[in-house]
């Protein structure tokens, strides 16, 4: 098993083509510093499609993965079922979340809060403690 790997695995899109690509990564970063340590950790997306060793030997070692997507093209989704995974919980910010997409350039930090609690939602409702 390979070591020093979280409970839950994060694949992120984090796409700074709109203010929901950006706010993936964001979000996620922000949910990962909310919950204890060991819970969770943002993997390499790019890692799969290019076949990195490390990145699938972690990604093997998880208990869920659980991806996070900005908008309806679900690339993060897609990229990680391509590489023969099947995320537990899937996020999209725009249908889940309820974030209007936007350019880039109309990124609101003061709407990230959706998004966290969701990630947050997601990386707890594998942790028993926390469906009481």
């Amino acid at each position: 098993m390979a070591e020093n790997v979280p409970e839950n695995a994060l694949f992120v899109c984090f796409g700074a083509m709109s203010n929901v690509g950006m706010m993936t990564g964001l979000a996620a970063l922000e949910a990962v510093k909310q919950v204890e340590p060991g819970k969770a950790g943002i993997f390499c997306l790019g890692g799969l499609p290019t076949q990195a060793p490390s990145v699938l030997e972690k990604t093997r070692a998880v208990k869920r993965i659980i991806t996070v997507d900005g908008c309806p093209l679900n690339c993060s989704r897609k990229i990680v079922e391509q590489a023969g995974f099947t995320p537990a919980v899937t996020i999209n910010l725009v249908t889940d979340c309820g974030i209007q997409k936007k350019p880039s350039s109309q990124f609101n930090p003061a709407e990230m809060q959706p998004a966290t609690d969701a990630i947050v939602k997601a990386i707890l409702s594998s942790d028993p403690k926390q469906e009481a």
